[in-house]
């Protein structure tokens, strides 16, 4: 699915982001599996990540990041007409964790449900939020993308347990005068969905004692086919989103990827020819958090001075599904119709 935004202007006007206070470091981790700071960012980049508390579900995760997101925008969560939360760990299967953030935030006229798309979910959901305004049926919309990953990762797996960490990044949409959003390009490919995935937990195999003690309730994760999956997409998508946008590779001013592993990021932008400058990574702060990934990337690089109003900006995301998704847009601080 690829298209231009075409009708009246949406962007992002407020941003805000949490991460659990409790870090991960690689020589942690070298006390737990056979494993040692060197090899972890040799093969990642990733030093450290973040660990969500024993009493902290997804949705304790987002609602800080909400309340941020909202205060940056200077919205009100009771005007708020949707919520969507991107995650894999929701804080169960139902109720929506969305409804669970609406209902903690206030946000008692909004629509809400969950988007399950993995490392994806975040620009899934900004498309989402974006195709609602734009098509009338909301006026200020709530984007979170959330994962708590340590609650399905195999701490015994040396391949999975060093690359993720726990994270939320939420974003308010709002139509505006100019700018904001210039094209989305999502697409999707199931056949390749079991090289990452969970395998018990659902209706085709409900958890039972057998389950818990193979160890079916943890990600499984083919790494080989899914960087190979990561490498591809992210050069195909970015190129396609840039077409449709009628942006070239030279016009872009930030390129923040899906954190997932440095060396994907850094073959992605030397095959699309982005200046290390022009590329912003924090994956070695956080690992991959999933959906959150590209939200907690923005907040770090406005916090850095590195995103600026008026900038033009590069998203892509890839995972599970397996799923990918980009978009372009003119980065705005605030509503231009207010300054």
């Amino acid at each position: 699915m690829i298209g231009a935004c075409t009708g009246r202007p949406v962007s992002i006007t407020g941003l805000g982001c949490y991460a659990p206070e409790r870090v991960l470091s690689n020589d942690d981790l070298a006390r737990m599996v056979d494993t040692s700071d060197e090899w972890i960012q040799t093969r990642t980049g990733i030093r450290e990540r973040r660990i969500a508390a024993p009493e902290q579900a997804t949705s304790d995760l987002c609602l800080p990041a909400a309340e941020a997101a909202l205060r940056d925008a200077g919205v009100q969560a009771i005007d708020l007409d949707l919520v969507i939360v991107a995650t894999i760990t929701p804080d169960m299967l139902f109720p929506s964790t969305a409804a669970l953030v609406a209902d903690r935030l206030g946000a008692r006229r909004a629509a809400a449900y969950d988007l399950s798309a993995g490392c994806t979910g975040f620009v899934y959901g900004l498309a989402q939020g974006y195709a609602a305004i734009a098509a009338g049926l909301a006026a200020r919309v709530l984007v979170i993308g959330a994962d708590t990953l340590s609650r399905i990762v195999d701490w015994s797996d040396r391949a999975t347990c060093v690359l993720f960490g726990d994270g939320a990044g939420a974003v308010v949409l709002e139509p505006i005068e100019r700018r904001g959003f210039h094209a989305f390009e999502l697409g999707a490919d199931g056949a390749g969905g079991l090289e990452l995935y969970m395998p018990s937990g659902g209706s085709r195999r409900p958890s039972s004692a057998e389950t818990v003690a193979a160890g079916e309730h943890f990600m499984r994760m083919n790494g080989r086919e899914v960087y190979k999956f990561a490498t591809r997409v992210l050069l195909s998508s970015a190129r396609a989103v840039l077409d449709i946008s009628g942006k070239s590779v030279g016009d872009i001013d930030l390129y923040v990827p899906h954190q997932a592993n440095l060396r994907i990021i850094e073959r992605a932008a030397k095959k699309l020819k982005i200046e290390e400058e022009r590329v912003f990574v924090n994956v070695d702060r956080y690992g991959n958090t999933s959906s959150a990934s590209i939200p907690l990337a923005l907040e770090d690089a406005r916090a850095e001075g590195r995103l600026k109003d008026g900038m033009l900006v590069l998203m892509t995301g890839m995972g599970s599904g397996l799923t990918w998704g980009s978009s372009v847009i003119t980065w705005t601080e605030g509503r231009e119709d207010e300054r």
